[in-house]
């Protein structure tokens, strides 16, 4: 949990560099900034996060049979993400939202621990497998706004997902040490974000937690590095600006 504290610190501290001249007091005897920006129909915006991620996993019983493994561990990695907002108004409070175009890219990773590194082929007692991921992500989401207080408006969401890995490499053929992950995967997803009304534009930072749910290993018995792992689930964390 410690990757999901320090982005709690990241997002308090940016909202509070971002709220502080919105609250000012010359700001307050000022009119709203953009008025009827939250009366369209339609709002349209660029995406830019950061994202943090990893794999959620489960031994196959194979792993307590045999010792040239010891130890198996899923390590935090750092992406980025670019998206394209489209975000249609239901009501005062609700909208549905979606990214036609969001492309996130990151590099996930495995530890292990050998009794018997095969050092001629670069092994070592610990030695780590990078997992690279380019991904088409399609989202479905429905957001929950808050009244707006001057120039300042909080909202919660949740949604679902679709997710296509075109890096993603379950039918290699030689793969002796990768681990094989299918390309398509589904999930959850929930967070929340804040509006800073500014004169010609509004930005929008928000920190949300995704759930993959499907599982993506697709399991090779003859692979050392695979044939210890039964199912692997993707979790993310991102931090992210939109400018609308």
């Amino acid at each position: 949990m410690q990757h999901l504290l320090r982005y709690k610190i990241v997002v308090f501290t940016m909202v509070g560099l971002l709220i502080s001249p919105l609250l000012g007091k010359s700001q307050l005897r000022d009119a709203l900034n953009l008025p009827d920006h939250d009366t369209k129909e339609f709002h349209f915006g660029i995406n830019l996060g950061l994202n943090r991620s990893h794999f959620n996993f489960l031994q196959h019983p194979l792993f307590l049979q045999r010792d040239s493994v010891l130890v198996v561990e899923s390590v935090n990695s750092t992406g980025i993400n670019l998206a394209w907002l489209v975000d249609k108004r239901l009501s005062d409070h609700f909208s549905i939202r979606t990214f036609p175009l969001d492309l996130v890219f990151t590099e996930k990773a495995f530890e292990y621990n050998l009794k018997y590194p095969d050092r001629p082929a670069g092994e070592d007692s610990v030695t780590t497998k990078k997992v690279q991921s380019i991904s088409l992500v399609l989202p479905l989401q429905l957001k929950f706004s808050s009244d707006r207080i001057g120039n300042f408006r909080v909202y919660m969401l949740g949604g679902v997902k679709a997710e296509y890995d075109l890096a993603a490499n379950a039918g290699a053929t030689k793969a002796e040490s990768l681990i094989k992950l299918n390309k398509f995967d589904y999930g959850v997803e929930a967070g929340i974000g804040f509006h800073f009304y500014y004169p010609y534009f509004v930005l929008t930072p928000e920190l949300k937690v995704g759930w993959g749910l499907r599982n993506l290993h697709s399991r090779d018995p003859d692979l050392k590095f695979s044939n210890v792992i039964d199912k692997i689930n993707a979790r993310t964390i991102t931090l992210s600006f939109t400018v609308e």
